[in-house]
């Protein structure tokens, strides 16, 4: 059970990390203590309006959402439970920090201006385009194949992580778009009772999990889950070397999370990382370069297309051969002023914009900024 009594501000007590504390999810928060999470991921109640039993064409009963915890006497009900846990979640984060809140047609709408009134600052809506939807057996409606996910930061000011490199590489140097399209939990994945029923009838997939950790987490960050059912947010954070807290009532999904999350094994912390963004790199001018013998003074540096060239000097700098006479209005500079220069730019990234001549051919000089931030490791 969680531990009552005063709470302190800014880290969550040693005890309570990568630990599942049984109560209601509201007051186990009021619990915690203020700006001490990264990150929440919330799956809260969808608040199904369900018109009785839903049967297949053969007249099976469909396994839907008919829990106990899912009924709200009305809107009123349900949108006051859902301020109630959002105004605590935003207590919780840290000033940068961030939560995900994900749900049907149902409640997303509502949970959405509930963040608003709140002062979250919405980030993006994502919709999860299920591979593998459940049909609409009845045929009076269009199959419901997504599920919205909203990103939202504490508020205005805060500036919350995004791997953006790290999700644009992964995604073949293509930026990373708002539809994902994963299939429902199904399979191995999938936990099931000793009756062959599931555990849980809204287990999500981990590869969702892991999608929203690598992108807005780093290892080592503290991951909230107030509505921790069996156990998604944890196994994931734990394999990806993140902390989680999960908040859950019923005792029959923390048996079966325990269970799962032990099995659980972390990847290496070289392996947990996301690849870090050119701008977080250490900063290495050019004059380093030089300064290592890595191209010396003299030494001619052309563009990709050998239309451009610049010479060397001994300082860092670079210098425009004679032959371009007056035709620019800088002679000598940096990387970047020269390379913007010769081209009659605004800017430009010296660093890819200038190559140097070897045996195999032009060679970009950025390739010497890496090895020299690789030395420094």
């Amino acid at each position: 059970m969680a531990a009552k009594g005063k709470r302190s501000a800014g880290r969550i007590p040693a005890e309570q990390l990568d630990t599942i504390l049984q109560g209601d999810c509201i007051e186990t928060m009021r619990t915690l203590p203020d700006a001490s999470v990264d990150l929440i991921f919330a799956d809260p109640p969808y608040n199904l309006q369900l018109g009785g039993d839903l049967s297949r064409p053969d007249n099976s009963r469909v396994d839907g959402v008919d829990n106990d915890w899912d009924q709200f006497e009305s809107f009123k009900v349900y949108d006051e439970f859902s301020r109630g846990w959002l105004t605590e979640a935003r207590r919780i984060l840290k000033p940068d920090g961030a939560i995900w809140v994900i749900g049907s047609y149902h409640n997303i709408f509502r949970l959405g201006t509930s963040l608003q009134d709140l002062g979250f600052w919405m980030l993006n809506d994502i919709i999860w385009v299920k591979t593998n939807p459940m049909p609409n057996f009845r045929g009076t409606r269009f199959t419901n194949a997504h599920e919205t996910l909203i990103w939202a930061a504490r508020d205005q000011k805060s500036r919350p992580t995004f791997n953006y490199t790290a999700m644009k590489a992964g995604n073949e140097d293509v930026q990373m778009r708002s539809d994902w399209l994963f299939p429902l939990c199904t399979g191995e994945e999938r936990l099931k009772g000793e009756d062959g029923k599931k555990t849980h009838p809204t287990q999500k997939p981990e590869a969702l999990l892991h999608r929203i950790l690598m992108a807005t987490t780093q290892p080592g960050d503290v991951v909230l889950d107030p509505f921790f059912g069996t156990g998604t947010t944890g196994a994931v954070a734990k394999m990806l070397g993140r902390h989680f807290i999960g908040l859950e009532r019923d005792e029959a999904y923390i048996v079966a999370a325990t269970a799962r999350i032990s099995d659980v094994r972390p990847v290496e912390k070289r392996d947990a990382a996301p690849m870090p963004s050119p701008r977080a790199a250490p900063r290495v001018p050019f004059n380093q370069v030089v300064e290592a013998g890595m191209v010396r003074p003299g030494t001619m540096l052309y563009c990709a297309k050998r239309k451009y060239a610049a010479r060397v000097k001994a300082d860092g700098t670079l210098a425009i051969p004679s032959k371009f006479g007056k035709s620019v209005e800088v002679d000598q500079g940096s990387i970047h002023k020269i390379g913007a220069a010769v081209q009659k730019a605004q800017a430009c990234n010296g660093w890819t914009f200038w190559h140097v001549e070897t045996d195999t051919g032009l060679k970009p000089i950025d390739t010497f900024r890496e090895q020299i931030r690789r030395n420094g490791k």
